[in-house]
Parts: C-alpha cells; structure tokens; sequence
C-alpha cells in the first residue's frame, strides 16, 4: 500500500511540474501583454474545460504533459484581427526571450522550493562522500529475519577482531581487485573459510587475515534465505547536513549549483546511454545510471517511499525538474531553447540588418524547420519509447 501511494504521489509530483512548467509561459505571456488562448494539462480527448477572461482552461484524458497556446507564436498561426498587434512573435526580443523561459525558470524554481524543504526537513545530502569501499562502523555479525531485520548481537566481529578499523579503504578481497561496495560484499559473502583483505591506512598499504562467521540472510524480503559469510562492517558514508530555515537558503543554493553540474553531465550522456538502456531491454545488468521515463521515476519514488526514504523521494523530483529545466534549455525545436535560438537568430539578424540600413527581416519561417523538428520528435520519441520498455522489462533497482 505504502509503495502504490508513493507511486502515485510521485506521479502526481510530476503531473504538478508539468503544470507548473506550463504556468510560467502562460503567466510571462499573460504579464507582458500577450494573449493566452488555452491552458491545459494533458493530450488527447478534452474531458472537461471551463474560460476565466480570454483564456478556456481544462484538462484531456492522456496525463502525458500539458500546453500553454500563446496567440501568434509564431507568424504561422492563424489570428483575429484584433489579436494581430498582440501576437507573440511581434513583440520585442526580451518579452519573447522571457515567456519561452517561464517554463524553464518555472521548473527550476520548484526544484529549489523542493531542495530548501529537503535542507531543513531532513538535511541535505554530500557530495563529497569518501571512497566507496571504505568501511565504516564496525561491530558483531547477527543473522537476519525475514523482513530484512538484523538480530541483535553483542560482541567484536570478525573484521574488528583482525584490526580493521573504521576509515579503512579496501582495495583487494583474496587478491580479487575491488572498486564498489557491491564488488566488496559479494566477495566476502563467497567466502567459506578465512582469507585476507589488502587495504589502505594512513598512505600504507596493509594486510589482515580474516575468519568470517556464517550467517543467514534474505536477499528478498520474505523470501528463500541464504547463509553467507559476513565480518559485521558497514560502508563509511557522510551524513547529511540539517539547516534552519534561514539558512537553509543560501545552502539550497549552492546545492542546485551542485546538481546543475551533474545535470549537465547526464545530458552531455544522453546518446551514449542508448548502448546501456539497449543491454538491458536485451537482458544484459540495468546500469543505475541510465536515464529512466516518468514511469521509471514513479517506480523509484514508490520504492523509496516503501522504505520510508521520504528525503530520497523529494531529491529524486528536485533532481527530475532541473533535468527537465536543462532539457528544454537545448536549442532544438520543439523544445523552449529552440524557439529561444530562433528569437535570438532574428534578433542578430536585424541587428547587422539595421547596421546596413535595411529594414528588419520577416520571421522565421517555421515551415523551413519543420524537418530538423520532425527529426528531433522522431529521435526523442525513440528513446523515450527505449527507456521506458527498459523500465518495464529491466527497472534500475535500488534496493536489494
């Protein structure tokens, strides 16, 4: 029950940036005295509609984004007479340049909202996290129950007992080279009697025999147990950081800055995560960080709220509208930066038009784009089409 209304409310945190997405063209246009003729969320069948002034609001039957139709958008749409000297691509550079940005401005200030609620409900997460494979707290080894709750124990464990200590950083399990925690667990797991951990303290590299005690573990919750070999250490990991209200401002700020960076990366990735969502529609490990679709998400905000991972579940929609922010950034049309690139074409245009005293050019003709815009569709739906089939045969998994 709890996964199906995390799913659900994640969904809806979805549906609510698109909407929100959609009201910042919409209030930009409507503040700059443009024309707004319909608002409404979803494609498809209109179920219901209702007209506030000039403007006819409501919602269709697919829940698959939204539309803001600015009269005159551009110089192909069809207009009142009336409504010629408020069309949108007669208006001046800025006015233009800020309503195709209200959206963008839009989904990046809920992403910030989301963030200053995380800093001051639950603390923010650090980036500057120490080496995966360095171990953390160390104590005894307790068998585990079959919803995946560790039994109490009293005592050293094995890895504490052979003079490991917290801060070190593992770098082999039996001569076998590790890199993640994951790699780290599976091989001690494997183990049946003592072996050796080759790890780094203070710049040296050292050695120590270990004897691992059996122990049983669920993999799935309720599921068939399994006994495997465990030294009772945990990964090292930073906490995160509370803030009050105050200032919890500033450091929001500086934590968007933060995932700006990674967002742009995961963008510049884009292309080349297509090889690593079609290894894992074809059967092949789902790489965590492949890009997922709003199914895909909704999942993951399922699951966290499942484990009561609430901080995790307002990151993953913070992280979700910077991404969409920066995505429309792009200077490819249909999306917002590629009518931007265009205004900001003519603008030029007429500049160095004006310089040799001719007058301004006509607008863009949007006809002539209309391939480079097909492409973009056609190219954008395949890959939406990929990662989602991804996330329905083969869903990054977070947990256990």
């Amino acid at each position: 029950m709890v996964y199906a209304i995390g799913f659900a409310l994640f969904a809806l945190g979805i549906t609510a940036s698109v909407a929100l997405h959609e009201c910042g063209h919409m209030w930009t246009a409507q503040a700059t005295g443009m024309k707004v003729r319909r608002y409404f969320i979803g494609f498809g069948p209109k179920i219901f509609s209702w007209r506030r002034g000039e403007t006819e609001y409501g919602l269709k039957a697919l829940p698959l984004g939204g539309f803001c139709d600015i009269a005159g958008m551009t110089a192909l749409d069809e207009l009142e007479p009336e409504d010629l000297d408020r069309a949108m691509y007669r208006q001046a550079t800025w006015k233009r340049l800020l309503v195709m940005s209200g959206g963008i401005l839009m989904n990046f200030l809920i992403g910030y909202i989301l963030i200053v609620i995380l800093a001051v409900g639950w603390g923010l997460p650090r980036f500057d996290q120490p080496p995966e494979t360095q171990l953390g707290k160390l104590g005894c080894v307790s068998d585990m129950t079959a919803d995946q709750k560790l039994l109490d124990c009293t005592g050293t464990g094995p890895a504490q007992s052979a003079g490991l200590q917290q801060g070190d950083k593992v770098t082999k399990v039996n001569d076998v080279p590790i890199k993640t925690w994951k790699e780290f667990r599976a091989e001690t797991e494997k183990q049946t009697g003592p072996f050796t951990y080759t790890f780094e303290r203070d710049g040296k590299t050292m050695t120590a025999p270990v004897t691992p005690k059996m122990a049983v573990v669920y993999p799935e919750k309720n599921g068939t147990p399994k006994t495997v070999a465990k030294v009772g250490v945990g990964q090292d990991f930073y906490g995160p950081v509370q803030y009050n209200v105050l200032s919890a401002i500033p450091a929001a700020g500086a934590f968007t800055g933060q995932i700006a960076a990674r967002t742009v990366e995961s963008l510049a990735q884009m292309p080349s995560k297509v090889v690593d969502l079609w290894h894992a529609v074809t059967g092949g490990t789902r790489d965590p960080e492949t890009p997922v679709s709003v199914y895909g998400a909704s999942k993951i905000g399922g699951e966290t709220a499942e484990h009561g991972l609430w901080s995790m579940f307002i990151l993953t929609l913070a992280s979700l509208n910077f991404f969409l922010g920066a995505f429309n950034l792009l200077p490819l049309l249909p999306l917002d930066g590629g009518h931007m690139a265009v205004v900001i074409y003519e603008k030029l245009r007429n500049v160095f038009r004006n310089r040799k005293g001719l007058p301004a050019g006509a607008p863009v003709d949007y006809l002539k784009l209309l391939p480079a815009t097909y492409v973009v569709v056609v190219l954008g739906g395949a890959y939406m089409i990929l990662t989602l089939v991804a996330d329905i045969v083969n869903p990054v998994k977070l947990f256990p």
